[in-house]
Order: C-alpha cells, then sequence, then structure tokens
C-alpha cells in the first residue's frame, strides 16, 4: 500500500539500496524515512548452524520506530551503510511487495510448509504498519499455504488483525508472543521511546487471550539493577499472569555490537551511575556474567511458581509448530 508523503531526492536517499522505489518522508512520521523497495524474496533461512527453533522468518520491514535502546538487531542496518543508532530508529526499509513474492514463494512445489517467525528481527508491528498495511497480506499467504507460524512483537496494532488471525488458524497452527520487558512507566518511555506503553500491550494480550489464543509474554530483557529487582519482576508476572498469558520467556539483557554502544550512550546520559557497574559487567562478552544468569533464573523461578508458571519448562515447540523467539543469527536483507 503507497501513502502521501514527501518523496526525497535520490542524493538524500539510499541510492545503493537494492530494489529502491522511492523514501518517503511525512508530516505523521516527524524525522523519520522510509525506503521502499522491491524485494526479490521474502522468505529468510535461518542459518544451519543457528540453534533456533525454527528454520524461516519473514521481516517486512528493516530497522524499527520502536526505538528500544538495546535493540540486538541495531548492528544490521550496518549492512544497508547505515549507522546501527539513530537511522535504525528512524531510517526503516519497507518491503512494499512482500506479501505478493511470500504467496509466490509458498506456491512452489519445494515448500514444504515448514513453521515461519514474524518478529524476530524488527517488528512487523511497528508504526508503518499501520500506514503500509503489509502485515494482512503476509498472514492470508502463510495460512492459504497451510504454513504454521508465530508472531512476536511489541506493537498494539496486532488487535486489528486479530479477526483474520482468528480466521487463520483454523487452518494453520499460530502462536502469538507480546514482548514487554519493563513494568516502570518512566523507564519504559526512556528505553522503548517509540512503543506502546506497557499497560497497552498487556490489554493487546488479554484482546488476543479472549480471542482465543495461548498468548506468551517475553520480559527480554532484563536490565541489571534497574528491573531486577523483585518488586519489578513480582508486578511483572502479577500483570503478566492478569493479562491470561499461559507462558513466560525472560533473559538477562544482552549487548551485541551496535546496540552495545548505543545503550551505553543512553546509560551515560540516564543512569551515569551505573556505568561503571555495567562496564565490569560486559567486560569480556555480550553476555551476562554466568554468575549474574544463575542468580536471575533462581529468583525468576521462585516468582513463576508463586504466579503460576512453570519454570521448569523451556520454549521449545512441537514438531512443526512456530515459536518466536529474541535472538537471531545475521538475517537475509532482501
Amino acid at each position: 500500500m503507497r501513502w502521501s508523503g514527501q518523496s526525497v531526492t535520490a542524493d538524500q536517499g539510499l541510492i545503493g539500496l537494492s530494489g529502491l522505489v522511492r523514501s518517503v518522508r511525512t508530516p505523521e512520521f516527524a524525522g523519520m524515512t522510509f525506503h521502499e523497495v522491491m524485494a526479490k524474496s521474502a522468505l529468510n533461512r535461518v542459518p544451519g548452524q543457528s540453534a533456533m527453533p525454527f528454520d524461516w522468518t519473514v521481516n517486512p520491514y528493516r530497522g524499527c520506530s520502536h526505538a528500544c535502546v538495546y535493540c540486538f538487531a541495531r548492528n544490521t542496518h550496518k549492512y544497508l551503510d547505515l549507522d546501527a543508532g539513530s537511522d535504525f530508529d528512524n531510517q526503516v526499509v519497507v518491503k512494499v511487495n512482500v506479501a505478493e513474492v511470500l504467496r509466490a514463494e509458498l506456491a512452489k512445489p519445494k515448500w514444504d510448509r515448514d513453521p515461519v517467525a514474524l518478529g524476530t528481527n524488527t517488528d512487523p508491528y511497528q508504526r508503518a504498519e499501520g500506514r503500509y498495511g503489509l502485515m494482512p497480506g503476509i498472514i492470508t499467504a502463510l495460512a492459504d499455504s497451510g504454513t504454521p507460524f508465530s508472531i512476536l512483537t511489541k506493537g498494539t496494532l496486532l488487535r486489528r488483525d486479530l479477526p483474520l488471525l482468528v480466521e487463520a488458524a483454523d487452518r494453520v497452527p499460530i502462536h502469538i508472543a507480546m514482548s514487554i520487558a519493563v513494568y516502570d512507566d518512566e523507564l519504559q518511555q526512556s528505553i522503548e521511546p517509540g512503543t506502546p506503553t506497557t499497560a497497552a500491550r498487556l490489554a493487546t494480550v488479554r484482546a488476543a487471550v479472549d480471542a482465543g489464543f495461548d498468548v506468551s509474554v517475553f520480559v527480554m530483557p532484563v536490565l541489571p539493577y534497574l528491573t531486577d529487582t523483585r518488586a519489578h519482576l513480582s508486578a511483572a508476572l502479577s500483570s503478566i499472569r492478569e493479562a491470561g498469558a499461559t507462558r513466560l520467556t525472560y533473559g538477562a539483557l544482552h549487548l551485541r555490537p551496535g546496540a552495545r554502544e548505543w545503550f551505553f550512550q543512553w546509560l551515560e546520559r540516564e543512569h551515569p551511575g551505573l556505568v561503571g557497574r555495567y562496564r565490569s559487567m560486559y567486560s569480556g562478552s555480550s553476555s551476562a556474567p554466568k554468575a549474574y544468569r544463575q542468580w536471575l533464573r533462581e529468583k525468576m523461578g521462585a516468582l513463576m511458581k508463586e504466579y503460576g508458571f512453570d519454570s521448569r519448562a523451556t520454549w521449545a515447540p512441537p514438531a512443526r509448530t512456530p515459536a518466536v523467539v529474541q535472538q537471531l543469527n545475521q538475517p537475509t536483507l532482501f
């Protein structure tokens, strides 16, 4: 779907971007540029060495207006000769023909109807989706082909498509997950400035549950010294349980290159007293120290038991049933 806006001249756009049709700015999205491209492919094969519980993904957008400071996918913007900071938040690539290309790929005799994951790189329900409307075509193409799929999002725009998803779920297995990491309004707006509020996302979980879906919530990332107190995590699990989610997945902050530099800039600006602690924790690895992860596992295990979540369960989908994860190896761009 095309929409009105100011086309950007060639020297302002991404001249070298494969398949570029035009670059657009509009007052409705102040400070943002959307680069409309004609994608050559829609299905991305997950590298064979990956531990992910699915083999295929679809990413209708590159970059994300949710602007989560910690987003692991930031570094992928460098493959487009853009930076992993403000460009990732404000320069969004839109695959305007993704649904049509996907339908053609799914119709090929060699397609084996393997589960497809949506939302593994950048959010398919970020703000631009309200204008471009790519997801209904993607959902319909997957359901029509008999392909099971999953959706991971922070976007409340998911509610727009619930009737379509209910219809599709009569034909294929569908799993929905909502990412809600922060349960403090001020912190949430600081570290995820482009996302809907926590309350709005919890309401979306409830709407999906009421529509008949088994909904999972990702409490990821847990931020050391910011969101890892018992009070914060207890409030999180209580809210998730009240919203009707049936499964919870959590994990400590992971700082890959690209996200790492952007996160530390935010930390120095907003919480300078924690910079030394974070540099010590993440000095030799993108992952939190093993001792911290064990500490978090014990704390979350007790809380999950208290609130009725199965702390022994791991997120491992049954055969041919989709799942969603927070991390993915380098994806195919187009």
